[in-house]
């Protein structure tokens, strides 16, 4: 038996995944124009499809995008391989040593039998890491996350040093009054409020509230994103009674399309 029919069988998939994106860099045009700047926004565009699977717990979906994404980390080591940047091995050895590092409760001698402990003691070593560096706590907080991720992160990050309330339910005051201050904008001027003022004043509120499911252990993307998708089925499923009425939204009152809503809840 060769040396590679011994590999289980993971490695050895990884080991065929590996061959074939050589395979395609060099025999492919459309793979061989490829850089690290043009498989950005589809490596993003990958982790959203992944996000989307995850949301409706499809776990087909959940296999095919995860590959995609694992055939984008294959890319880019050899795209970085081809530069003489870095291997594939040495990509994957300096994810393992940080793993070691950042986990002493399991490879090293620090106690953690709590989720919480484990995060606690995550946050403590990234501290000392950015310490060394003269980094700011906030400095893993990718620019370029959406800002209702960025915002839980943010927060994440903020509490792992200490920095929140010290009893959870002491935030919905702060959302009270954050509440406040929109209305506050909005009554000196209904018509015209001050606008750059009431847009600080709606992040206000909207960071307030993440803070709200942060505390509460909700994932607010996924939370909003199951609500946009339920929305979604319900006006659809007006939309589907009123046209079997004979009518279309345009020319059906609000009374009409409330009712035929009231009647799609129930579904």
């Amino acid at each position: 038996m060769s040396q590679k029919q011994d590999l289980p069988d993971y490695l050895q998939a990884f080991d065929r995944l590996v061959h074939i994106m050589d395979e395609l860099r060099e025999k492919c045009p459309w793979d061989r124009e490829q850089t690290f700047e043009s498989l950005r926004k589809l490596t993003i565009e990958e982790a959203y499809e992944l996000a989307e699977a995850i949301v409706k717990k499809d776990m087909d979906e959940i296999k095919t995008e995860t590959g995609d994404l694992l055939l984008h980390i294959v890319f880019y080591a050899k795209l970085a391989d081809e530069q003489k940047a870095f291997t594939l091995a040495e990509m994957i050895n300096a994810l393992c040593e940080k793993l070691i590092y950042r986990h002493p409760h399991v490879f090293g001698e620090v106690e953690a039998t709590t989720a919480g402990q484990v995060l606690e003691n995550w946050e403590d070593l990234k501290l000392k890491e950015n310490n060394k560096k003269n980094r700011s706590v906030l400095s893993g907080v990718p620019a370029t996350l959406p800002a209702l991720t960025k915002a839980m992160r943010i927060q994440e990050k903020v509490s792992g040093i200490g920095f929140d309330w010290e009893k959870r339910e002491e935030v919905w005051n702060k959302l009270d009054e954050e509440v406040k201050e929109v209305k506050e904008v909005i009554g000196k001027d209904p018509e015209h409020p001050d606008m750059a003022r009431l847009e600080e004043e709606f992040g206000d509120v909207l960071f307030t509230v993440i803070n709200a499911a942060r505390l509460y252990g909700i994932e607010p993307e996924i939370a909003l994103e199951r609500t946009n998708l339920k929305f979604m089925q319900r006006f659809q499923e007006m939309e589907k009674q009123i046209r079997n009425n004979g009518k279309t939204l345009k020319e059906s009152s609000l009374e009409e399309m409330e009712e035929e809503w009231e009647k799609a809840k129930g579904k």
